[in-house]
């Protein structure tokens, strides 16, 4: 292994074990989106997107909010209607945290009914669309 991979594997390493307890996965579809974008002092863009998602097989609704900060550009955003099949990767908030203690925070959106990804990971997306066969 040369240097490349051993600083990748290490931080790898230390992000897995730092949110271990935190990292989720939510499947299922869109019920509601809003997505604000503000620009302050004219160079700092801010993207705010809130997310409410109905997982598939439950009476529960989970509520996600993606923020991003980026300098001197707008940043990148895929496009979200109602009704589409979205797999979300985030992160639950901490025990003891008060406030938005029922939000995810989104690290990264698939959505299936599109086949776009928020941040390109190279999975293959047919094999994430196949469809349950549930014995009755």
């Amino acid at each position: 292994m040369g240097f490349k991979e051993k600083l990748t594997q290490k931080l790898q390493d230390a992000y897995w074990e730092k949110y271990k307890d935190r990292i989720t996965q939510i499947h299922g579809h869109v019920l509601s989106v809003k997505i604000t974008e503000k620009v302050i002092l004219g160079f700092i863009h801010l993207l705010t997107a809130d997310i409410v998602v109905k997982p598939e097989r439950s009476k529960v609704v989970v509520k996600c909010q993606y923020k991003r900060r980026r300098f001197f550009k707008k940043p990148d955003f895929i496009q979200i209607n109602q009704g589409h099949l979205l797999l979300i990767q985030g992160l639950k908030p901490k025990k003891n945290k008060k406030k938005n203690s029922d939000v995810i925070e989104i690290l990264n959106i698939i959505n299936l009914t599109t086949k776009k990804e928020l941040i390109p990971v190279g999975i293959d997306i047919k094999k994430l669309q196949q469809k349950q066969i549930i014995r009755k």
